[in-house]
Order: structure tokens, then C-alpha cells, then sequence
């Protein structure tokens, strides 16, 4: 981890770099998809915590990729809220063969009918959502690409203006495919199933007992709840 202060600006404790993109100002935040920044994070949530030492040593440098396309991301998302994995993930891959394009165009899913997305097991709850969603991208309400532009709390805003996007989906959003490397899900149950166990927990923690626990774990929360998460799927 680095020692001494960096030159530039400071975001969560981590460095990152302000330049031009055309004529607007473009942040670059660290992005623990960076070999290097996982390392650091790995490093340093290992020192802080002994139960997170011990997972990174048992598992050691696991493997994470950030990125793809910000609007085939929220949806799959949103097609994930609430539902066991498997059932998940076969609602959007028929979703995907449905729109015949490759990542899922707004333009299309703003257009294609309900009643197809209910062909493939969407629910009229999420298609709400999912057209909210498309019609704001169409319409140039929303602009996803801009995002990685922007600090996590002002992404967390943004989204949260769409209909089905709260605090869960907008930090997956973060963590997945922008790389932020402090996002911590408190409300995601495989968090809490996860930190009830490896902290030998009577019951699932409250979100103010895991925002506890994970004090130490700043500016790298993302990399522990991703240890977490094997954690569990190792069980």
C-alpha cells in the first residue's frame, strides 16, 4: 500500500486522476478490475482484518474482471432482483436472444412489446422497470457511459431516479462494472449470510453491524465482499 501522499487528488482514501475529455473534465477513479489496484486491496483488507486474512489466504488471488456495457448490466440487474441465480440467469439469456443484439440495445427494448418480455419470464413489475429504464437511455434522460465519470454517491443518485434501481442495484452497478473498490452491500443477503458465518455470528447481521465490522476494510470494501461471496458459494 502506498505510504506517502500522493500528488493528486485524494477519492476514499485512493488516488485518482482529473484530465480533459473534449471539453469537459473526466475523472478516472480506481478500479480494482486493475490487477494492481485488487493486489493493493487484497493487501490491505488482509492487514486490517484477520477474518479477511484468513479467506484471502485460503483462496488466494482471486480472479475479478470489471466492465461491460452499462445498460446490459442494469439489466441484468434488475432481471436478478429477488430471484434464486439459476432462474436469473435462464429470464436473461432468453431476454438476450429475444432482442437479437449484442449487449442488449436500449432502442430495442424500449420498442419490443410486453408481451413478449413476458414470453421469457419477465414479470410486469420489472418490465415496468426495464422500460423506465430504456426510455430514460432513449429519451437522453440517462446517461450510463457518463457514469464512470462520476463519484459513487452521484451514480447511486442518478440511478435511484429509475423505477426498480435502489441502493442494491446501483452499488452491484459500482462494483461490477465501473470497479469501484469501496462498495459495501449491506443488504445483499449472500453478504450476510457470509459475515454471519466467517464472524461466527448468532443471527444474519443488521446493516449497522456489518458498516462495524467493515471500518477497517476502507477504501477497499468491494475486494472483501467479493471474498465474502466466495466465501460462501464455497459452502
Amino acid at each position: 500500500m502506498q505510504t506517502t501522499q500522493p500528488d493528486g487528488p485524494i477519492y476514499n482514501g485512493y488516488p485518482f486522476t482529473v484530465g480533459k475529455m473534449g471539453s469537459e473534465d473526466s475523472l478516472s477513479f480506481p478500479n480494482i478490475g486493475e490487477p494492481q489496484t485488487f493486489r493493493s486491496g487484497v493487501e490491505h483488507v488482509s492487514k486490517v482484518d484477520p477474518k479477511i486474512a484468513r479467506l484471502t489466504s485460503e483462496r488466494g488471488l482471486i480472479e475479478f474482471r470489471a466492465g461491460g456495457d452499462p445498460f446490459e448490466s442494469l439489466v441484468e440487474a434488475i432481471i436478478s432482483q429477488q430471484l434464486n441465480g439459476r432462474v436469473a440467469r435462464t429470464i436473461f439469456e432468453k431476454l438476450k436472444q429475444l432482442m437479437h443484439s449484442k449487449p442488449i440495445d436500449p432502442f430495442v427494448l424500449n420498442a419490443v412489446p410486453s408481451s413478449k418480455l413476458r414470453k421469457v419470464g419477465v414479470s410486469p413489475q420489472k418490465i415496468r422497470y426495464l422500460k423506465d429504464l430504456s426510455s430514460r437511455v432513449v429519451g437522453g434522460r440517462l446517461d450510463l457511459r457518463g457514469l464512470k465519470n462520476k463519484p459513487d454517491d452521484q451514480v447511486v443518485q442518478i440511478l435511484d431516479e429509475v423505477k426498480g434501481i435502489g441502493p442494491w442495484t446501483a452499488q452491484m452497478f459500482l462494483l461490477f462494472t465501473l470497479g469501484r473498490p469501496d462498495v459495501l452491500p449491506v443488504d445483499d443477503l449472500g453478504i450476510q449470510v457470509s459475515v454471519r458465518r466467517v464472524y461466527s455470528l448468532r443471527k444474519l447481521p443488521r446493516p449497522d453491524k456489518i458498516r462495524k465490522i467493515a471500518k477497517d476494510w476502507h477504501p477497499f470494501c468491494s475486494v472483501a465482499a467479493l471474498y465474502l461471496w466466495q466465501a460462501k458459494e464455497a459452502r
